[in-house]
C-alpha cells in the first residue's frame, strides 16, 4: 500500500505563490507517472501536471507558464510550483501515482488551495 501526503496548501493573495508537496512512503522510481489534480466546489477533478519516470512533463493548457511539476528522487517528494496565483485557482490538490503492471494507482488526502485577497 503506498501513502500519499500533501503538504505546502494555504491561503495566499492573488499573484502569490505555493509550492505543494506530495510525499510518497515508497521509492519513485518504481512510478511510471505521477500527477497533481485539482478539485473546485461543484467542478470535476481536473488533471493540472504530470511527470513520467521517462522525464515526460505536461500540463493542463491553461496552466502552462505558472505551474511546474518536479520531482526529488532522494527524498521520494513531488512538487507543484505554482506562481501568479488567481482566484480560480482555489481548490483541493491532489497527488496520484500510478505503476503498471501492479496496476498501482494511489491518491493523497488533497490540501487546500484558497486564492483570495
Amino acid at each position: 500500500q503506498v501513502q500519499l501526503v500533501e503538504s505546502g496548501g494555504g491561503l495566499v493573495q492573488p499573484g502569490g505563490s505555493l509550492r505543494l508537496s506530495c510525499t510518497i512512503s515508497k521509492s519513485i522510481f518504481g512510478f511510471n507517472i505521477m500527477r497533481w489534480y485539482r478539485q473546485a466546489p461543484g467542478n470535476q477533478r481536473q488533471l493540472v501536471a504530470s511527470l513520467t519516470s521517462g522525464g515526460n512533463i505536461n500540463y493542463a493548457e491553461s496552466l502552462k507558464g505558472r505551474f511546474t511539476i518536479s520531482k526529488d528522487n532522494a527524498k521520494n517528494i513531488v512538487y507543484l510550483q505554482m506562481n501568479d496565483l488567481k482566484p480560480e485557482d482555489t481548490a483541493v490538490y491532489y497527488c496520484n501515482v500510478y505503476q503498471s503492471p501492479a496496476n498501482v494507482d494511489s491518491w493523497g488526502q488533497g490540501t487546500q488551495v484558497t486564492v483570495s485577497s
